[in-house]
């Protein structure tokens, strides 16, 4: 007998809560907010807390941030405290640490760079998993699955897909690579901060396919 296991689902770039509504009424598990200045999907803090608090049962709400020290990153979390915090930058191991347990490390795939971001984030214990992004976040870069698929077999952290994701091609990734998680952004928008209900509904439809599958 096959054990079907399911794909969670971030809708992240939120900045209305009617996108956020739109994104847990189409099954969206989580929802991001951007916390990161002078990007298209920023969202000022105490905004963002007004949309989680109204937030139903077991929907997570998770902050995004980049290059944050850990005094900067205690204040963000004390204004809009997510359940999750994103850490999308080049933060170091020890400020990654100070800043757990209830983060991701993101970073962008590179050939190159694969098996040491790999083994360097393993080893940090305040650290609840793993996203891996075609860019440095929000341009809608894929990169090859394939190729990342050896090197996270039998990976000790969770690992979350980013970059490029929508109804399309969102089967494939899961396929490939059976991640935790998928992470959604530009690919159920109209334009940068703006979501359309009906793609992220396909897009949750096509996670769900893919899992059936």
């Amino acid at each position: 007998m096959t054990t079907l296991t399911r794909t969670r689902i971030k809708v992240c770039g939120i900045t209305s809560l009617t996108d956020a509504n739109a994104a847990i009424d189409a099954g969206a598990d989580a929802i991001g907010f951007v916390f990161v200045k002078d990007t298209p999907r920023f969202i000022e803090p105490k905004e963002a807390a007004g949309i989680m608090f109204s937030l139903p049962p077991f929907v997570s709400a998770v902050g995004v941030v980049q290059d944050l020290d850990v005094e900067e990153f205690c204040a963000l979390e004390y204004e809009c405290p997510t359940h999750t915090m994103q850490l999308h930058g080049k933060e170091p191991v020890d400020v990654v640490s100070a800043c757990g347990p209830g983060v991701i490390k993101a970073f962008k795939y590179e050939d190159a760079t694969i098996n040491s971001q790999l083994t360097r984030w393993a080893k940090v214990e305040e650290l609840d998993a793993i996203l891996i992004d075609g860019s440095a976040g929000g341009t809608g870069e894929t990169f090859d699955w394939s190729k990342l698929a050896p090197h996270i077999k039998d990976y000790p952290k969770k690992i979350i897909i980013a970059g490029g994701l929508d109804a399309s091609n969102v089967g494939e990734v899961i396929k490939t690579l059976r991640p935790f998680a998928v992470d959604v952004s530009s690919g159920v928008e109209d334009e940068p901060g703006v979501k359309n209900p009906q793609k992220i509904t396909e897009f949750c439809a096509a996670v769900c396919a893919a899992d059936a599958s």
